[in-house]
């Protein structure tokens, strides 16, 4: 099953038919196995890489950490299941070090995404602090890179 899920997270477009050609096994199989690892919430979703700079739809992205009081009884579950219940925010995760949790957000503007820190997140009554970091460029995004791959620019030597 290790083999299927690395497959299908370098490529969801792969098909069960090609994932059993690439391990010679039985298609029936390999869908009876996807299904089951959908079913418990192994696979939790299907996710084409798009290199937005190249559109014209460009999304701002920033990194906010934020330094939170985790709720009695609750840990930092509660406060984090707060948080990514906005549209705006593509990732959470809780984190070791100085900060408790990182939040990825999406905006159409460096504007709009400090007006949902200044107004959603920092004024939530567990978070003690935030510090927001604009991403500027993206060169590899879940294991793919979506720079342009510099150019090879050393010159041939023969002898």
């Amino acid at each position: 099953m290790k083999k299927i899920l690395e497959l299908l997270e370098r490529d969801a477009s792969l098909t069960a038919e090609q994932i059993a050609i690439m391990l010679d096994r039985d298609p029936a199989e390999v869908k009876e196995q996807i299904a089951e690892c959908e079913k418990k919430n192994i696979i939790v979703g299907y996710k084409t890489i798009i290199n937005w700079e190249k559109t014209e739809n460009e999304p701002v992205s920033a990194i906010i950490e934020l330094k939170v009081t985790p709720q009695r009884g609750e840990g930092f579950d509660e406060v984090a299941k707060r948080i990514y219940q906005y549209d705006e925010v593509a990732t959470v995760y809780l984190m070791s070090g100085g900060f408790d949790l990182a939040v990825i957000l999406e905006g159409k503007t460096m504007k709009e995404v400090a007006l949902f820190v200044a107004e959603k997140l920092a004024p939530m009554e567990q978070v003690i602090s935030t510090a927001t970091h604009f991403v500027l460029k993206k060169y590899k995004v879940d294991g793919n890179i979506v720079s342009d791959k510099p150019k090879d620019t050393r010159e041939v030597i023969t002898l």
